[in-house]
């Protein structure tokens, strides 16, 4: 079992959708909810983060941007797919769409799915701390 020796660190992956999510993220990071609290910083490279936070269903096109995301994040790395779209591909779920490669676990290993459209800033916090539980 690894320990975490500093405070997580996380990289937004958008992977299409429509910003529900991500604003629901800027909530969490105002004063209200302020989760830099609990030493948790965003990052804007994977190459320093120790969490992704993928939010939206990944598109054909974004489906080797997020595999190369993946693969930049170094050990040990957690994953949350956050939002219905994240989850499950939401409102394209729809077995017939053709642009859609699929949600986040079909493309990279998943550890927490946030659920909800958008999900609300404590359902948020709470599944980073479960993630954080993992670690």
């Amino acid at each position: 079992m690894s320990v975490l020796k500093k405070s997580p660190w996380i990289y937004h992956a958008h992977a299409g959708g429509c910003n529900g999510c991500d604003i629901e993220l800027l909530a969490c990071m105002g004063p209200r909810y302020d989760l830099e609290r609990l030493g948790i910083k965003w990052v804007s490279s994977p190459r320093y983060a120790d969490i992704l936070l993928v939010t939206g269903p990944v598109p054909l096109h974004t489906k080797p941007f997020l595999e190369r995301v993946y693969a930049q994040t170094p050990e040990p790395k957690r994953v949350i797919a956050m939002g219905a779209c994240g989850c499950s591909c939401g409102v394209f779920i729809d077995d017939e769409n053709y642009s859609i490669a699929g949600p986040v676990e079909k493309i990279i290993p998943v550890d927490v799915k946030i659920p909800g459209c958008p999900p609300k800033p404590e359902a948020i916090i709470d599944g980073i701390l479960k993630v954080l539980n993992k670690m």
